[in-house]
């Protein structure tokens, strides 16, 4: 019978829309953070360890504007001073000087960009570090209670919007900031009638930028939901290639990718024709102030009131005023992105972590194996009960097994004996201590696991069996998979125990990783052995060869063995029969059977026409 009383994740680990490319600040779709305020102070607590390189950027951002600044000045003064009065060498003198500003205002640039990039790293590091510990930390019901999908997006996705305003953002703010204030102090100074006729295109360029950010973040938002659909739909077709196949289905997935991807091509068309509006209509708004300029500046040069060096750098003033105002727009939905992000980033870290030893936990010192359930109830939701009042014992070395339908519970009993889950009320006892007085890690080391599910890692064969022990020889980790007749399948792979497996052993089958995990049981060497369907994916012959080696491991330990083939756990000290989270009957195999109960039932029905009890 297969596991199935935990409550499953419904969720699909889908990939994430991808984030960047051309104007990738104005493409993310606005995403408010609920509380800001808050999220820029956890932020800034961050940003606290980096205050001194931080202060360092920021002078040297400002360095680069101030010397911005100078340069539209200098041209103007080049006019006045030195062309109007045909002074080559003071104008040559003056274009080694801009030459000399610009060229500093570049360098300087390139410098805080590159420590701009060293704090951002370090910062997102501390950021994905404090996150994946805390998943590390969390209770099993917390990751029931989630999609991995969207666990995934926290760490990579939402990281990665706060690293690119941090490592983009942060400083091209401050530096448009200073820029527009700058140059209007700049523009003040040298004539303040132009000044007013230059400030006067800055209501209509923000008028403009609101209208395009706003359809610009509606078209790109409505495409990021349609490329989030396609990758799905990609992800899913691809894990499921053999279903497809074997369904005959390659003509309905065509179809269905098409119509997404149709939607996403119309999606993505109205996104850009909106992106694209912003650049030719600020440019029309600039140029229709830089002919109203020039104008202006032209009837007042013609009456003395300006110089037309002074015209010039007004010019050259009114475009490093208009850059930074389209450069802000095209932020603002990324620092709402990155606030988001960080905001769902720390509800993870704010997450209680699971209650890892009480104060008074004991180390475990010589282990019998000796357990005791009493009176024990749980369930996966508070109202659900999964086990009612269960008591059991295991003497030292025994081997008891649980059987069930489908949802009986017992699972469930092997999730509480390793605490995965904490019992709701009653107690469990290891050597007459409650497993709650014992620190969690010593515990789980005396237990070896083999889970219905096995999970193995992308690395070589025997890294995988050595995850048991790490500090195994390579002579134990053979020795451990040739008791689990793992050794023949593994000699025959390309490079043997150094083969590297695929993400969750994909290039092996589902028998073989079966073996590998119970290879890893047997090197860790427990004092009590837990056996969740551990044969289930084996054929027959395997099966007979697995169980002979379990039954040489399981001599002298306490073994629990949960098994859907009722052959397999005969030989069971005690058979403990769950349904609906209770256990209805209990005995040997041959006590069961005489009793002609669910037990008996059970097994006539899968040993029906096998003449298997004669």
């Amino acid at each position: 019978m297969a596991k199935a009383e935990k409550p499953r994740s419904s969720g699909q680990d889908s990939p994430h829309p991808l984030r960047g490319g051309p104007g990738a600040f104005m493409m993310r779709p606005k995403e408010r953070a609920k509380n800001q305020r808050d999220t820029m102070l956890r932020l800034w607590k961050y940003l606290g360890g980096e205050k001194w390189p931080l202060a360092l950027v920021l002078l040297l951002v400002a360095a680069a504007s101030g010397l911005g600044l100078l340069g539209p000045y200098l041209f103007g003064l080049s006019i006045d001073k030195f062309i109007a009065m045909n002074d080559l060498p003071g104008l040559a003198w003056l274009c080694v000087l801009m030459f000399t500003v610009y060229a500093g205002s570049s360098a300087i640039g390139y410098v805080h960009a590159w420590l701009m990039a060293g704090i951002s790293q370090r910062i997102i590091r501390m950021i994905r570090t404090d996150l994946f510990t805390r998943l590390q930390s969390l209770p099993l019901r917390y990751f029931d209670q989630r999609s991995h999908g969207e666990l995934m997006s926290r760490l990579a996705n939402d990281v990665e919007n706060v690293n690119n305003v941090l490592a983009e953002g942060a400083t091209q703010l401050f530096a448009s900031a200073l820029g527009i204030i700058g140059v209007s102090i700049a523009m003040f100074l040298i004539n303040h009638r132009l000044a007013i006729v230059s400030l006067m295109i800055l209501p209509v360029m923000a008028l403009i930028t609101k209208w395009v950010a706003g359809n610009t973040r509606r078209g790109f938002k409505e495409q990021q939901e349609q490329l989030g659909a396609l990758n799905g739909l990609i992800e899913e077709t691809i894990t499921g290639q053999r279903v497809v196949k074997a369904y005959c289905r390659e003509p309905h997935v065509i179809a269905e990718f098409d119509g997404t991807n149709e939607k996403l091509c119309k999606a993505a068309i109205r996104a850009q024709i909106f992106a694209g509006l912003l650049g030719p209509m600020s440019n029309f708004v600039n140029n229709t102030g830089f002919a109203a300029i020039a104008a202006s500046g032209g009837w007042m040069a013609v009456k003395g009131l300006v110089t037309v060096g002074a015209i010039a750098s007004f010019i050259s003033y009114a475009r490093q005023f208009t850059m930074p105002l389209n450069q802000i727009a095209n932020l603002y939905n990324a620092i709402q992105a990155a606030l988001a992000g960080a905001e769902r980033v720390f509800e993870v870290i704010d997450e209680t972590a699971e209650i890892v030893d009480d104060p008074d936990a004991l180390p475990l010192q010589s282990i019998q194996g000796e357990i005791h359930f009493d009176d024990v109830c749980f369930g996966y939701d508070k109202d659900v009960p999964v086990l009612k009042n269960v008591a059991l014992h295991a003497k030292r070395g025994a081997m008891i097994a649980l059987i069930g339908p489908t949802g009986a519970g017992k699972t469930t009993i092997v999730n509480l004996l390793t605490r995965f889950y904490d019992i709701d009320s009653g107690a469990i006892s290891l050597d007459g201590s409650d497993i709650r007085k014992i620190r969690k890690d010593e515990l789980r080391r005396a237990l070896g696991i083999v889970l219905q599910d096995t999970f193995l890692f992308a690395g070589p064969v025997m890294e995988n069996i050595r995850y048991g022990r790490l500090d195994a020889a390579d002579e134990e980790v053979i020795a451990a998979a040739v008791t689990a007749n793992a050794d023949q399948f593994i000699h025959r792979l390309p490079q043997g125990y150094q083969t590297p497996l695929s993400e969750r052993g994909g290039n092996i089958s589902q028998g073989q990783r079966q073996l590998l995990a119970i290879a890893r049981a047997i090197l860790a060497n427990p004092s009590v052995l837990i056996l969740d369907e551990a044969t289930s994916s084996v054929d027959t012959r395997t099966e007979k060869h697995i169980q002979e080696a379990m039954l040489r491991l399981m001599a002298g330990r306490t073994s629990f063995v949960i098994a859907h083939r009722l052959s397999t756990i005969r030989e069971a000290d005690e058979i403990l029969v769950i349904n609906h989270g209770e256990i209805i009957e209990r005995g040997a195999h041959q006590a069961l059977l005489d009793a002609k109960g669910f037990y008996y039932n059970l097994y006539i029905s899968q040993f029906k026409g096998q003449h298997a009890l004669e």
